[in-house]
């Protein structure tokens, strides 16, 4: 397996603290069958910033570290960047890095209760430049949760976007695994990622999601998220399905 957004890299944000953390967490998932990770430090979320040539220099230093200790784990450079209005201009000065530094895609993390106003007209921009913004864990914004219709419109129109393993098998609780659901049952996403920050309260969760995922909609369902990591680091355009609007349920006739 590939895992596309995890926070491996020591010392530059809440993810791995050293180089020790980071073993411990390509041990994990060499254990839950990952073969390559893409290490996505958060970016411009008001408490991290990491740019482009210092993660290239970082990825480098952990791939060294970790083939002395004879893990088989491969570390790939991306980035998680907090959606903010100039990320154009800083990729144009070479701050902004994209999923395994040879992908068209680019992560991007909305505040966890709101999506602001500018998010559509940006991922259009974003387009325009001949990149695709692939919008991280929307099953964890509390904005999104109540108006699914803007993930459809952002969808629609081109964006991608990315659960996360532990949201998938419910370690967020049974609102966000349940949204969870319906993304993918709407085509509302297009990959499954660990997110994992360490190997203890934010593991990478990939392999229970996997057999949930199998056991619950098949193994199409799998091939799908699995061949589009692995369009990623290929630098190939992702496979979709025609995205569908989140129907609402009506509770006791009150909606």
């Amino acid at each position: 397996m590939i895992d596309i957004h995890c926070h491996i890299l020591p010392g530059v944000d809440d993810g791995s603290g050293h180089f020790t953390d980071s073993l411990l967490m390509a041990k994990q998932a060499e254990s839950e069958g990952i073969h390559t990770i893409i290490a996505t430090p958060h970016h411009q979320n008001g408490k991290y910033n990491n740019f482009k040539k210092d993660i290239l220099n970082k990825v480098e230093e952990l791939n060294q570290y970790l083939r002395s200790e004879q893990v088989n784990i491969e570390i790939l450079p991306g980035q998680e960047t907090r959606i903010y209005g100039e990320i154009l201009e800083d990729y144009e000065y070479d701050e902004i890095l994209t999923l395994a530094s040879i992908s068209n895609y680019l992560l991007i993390e909305l505040p966890s209760s709101s999506v602001p106003r500018y998010t559509e007209q940006l991922c259009y921009d974003i387009q325009m430049k001949g990149l695709i913004p692939v919008i991280v864990h929307p099953e964890r914004n509390a904005e999104l949760i109540q108006r699914p219709d803007k993930l459809y419109s952002l969808v629609k129109n081109g964006a991608a976007t990315q659960i996360t393993a532990a949201s998938f098998t419910g370690y967020f609780g049974k609102k966000i695994q349940k949204f969870t659901f319906d993304l993918i049952e709407t085509n509302l996403t297009h990959f499954i990622a660990s997110d994992a920050h360490n190997t203890t309260t934010r593991g990478f969760k990939m392999s229970e999601a996997v057999e949930l995922l199998e056991k619950k909609y098949g193994q199409d369902q799998v091939y799908l998220f699995l061949d589009n990591a692995e369009q990623i680091v290929m630098g190939k355009h992702i496979y979709r399905e025609v995205p569908e609007q989140i129907k609402k349920k009506k509770i006791f006739g009150l909606f």
